[in-house]
């Protein structure tokens, strides 16, 4: 049988639920296909790959999807790895650079500069890794991933869109979730969520695999971020889904 190919992003927020996927039972019917998110919904929507960790903006402008799995990228509040970064106060930037690996963060961070905070500055689209270093005086950048990580140690002010999130609505943000384009069969579902499972119960493991030094990788797993995709997290999701209808 051809294996399904399953899209991961490489980045350090996906080690837990990656983690089982390189196991069996799981890992001899699966391939996994690196890529950074935005890229990852674009080959879902070309058909590249059968399962994607994408982002939950791309959702409505697929024809048909399937959320097949109760694992997620997910926050409670603070995210950590997906901030406007600035040098100077929100209402004193002029310009916005937006990630070009990003969707989700993108529509969030867009909508909260309109509806939440305020604000209307111009804003730019970025193609390659070169936008970071124009994050400086009135010009703040969206970062998300690792990346954001190197960014705190750079800019003087970091605005959480997890938290920015949270204020407003009071629910959780779901920025990824597994989605498939086509009905699987409940087994794969079944094999697949145990396998997501696995590594979200070894954190530790994982931690002491990763040599990380820009912050505190415990804490990252543990605080910042949220796996399980329950129901307060489907109506966060809901909600945002709604909300960028409207954008």
């Amino acid at each position: 049988m051809d294996k399904i190919k399953v899209g991961i992003v490489n980045y350090l927020n996906t080690k837990p639920l990656v983690y089982g996927l390189e196991m069996e039972p799981i890992s001899s019917q699966i391939e996994l296909i690196g890529d950074y998110p935005s890229r990852l919904a674009d080959m879902l929507l070309n058909a590249e790959i059968d399962i994607g960790l994408v982002p939950v903006a791309v959702l409505p402008k697929l024809k048909e999807y399937h959320i097949i799995s109760d694992f997620c990228i997910g926050t409670e509040g603070e995210i950590a790895s997906v901030a406007l970064f600035s040098e100077v106060p929100m209402q004193e930037i002029k310009k916005v650079l937006l990630d070009y690996q990003s969707q989700t963060s993108v529509a969030l961070l867009k909508y909260l500069m309109k509806e939440y905070w305020g604000i209307n500055p111009q804003i730019i689209e970025t193609t390659n890794e070169d936008y970071r270093n124009e994050i400086t005086g009135t010009t703040a950048g969206l970062v998300i991933g690792d990346r954001a990580f190197e960014q705190r140690k750079i800019s003087t002010f970091i605005y959480d869109l997890g938290s920015e999130w949270r204020k407003i609505t009071g629910l959780p943000f779901v920025f990824a979730v597994w989605v498939s384009t086509k009905p699987l069969s409940k087994e794969f579902i079944s094999v697949f969520n145990e396998a997501n499972e696995i590594g979200t119960k070894r954190i530790e493991q994982i931690v002491k695999n990763e040599a990380f030094a820009l912050f505190d990788l415990r804490k990252y797993y543990n605080l910042h971020l949220s796996y399980i995709l329950d129901d307060e997290k489907r109506k966060g999701l809901k909600t945002f889904l709604e909300i960028i209808e409207t954008l």
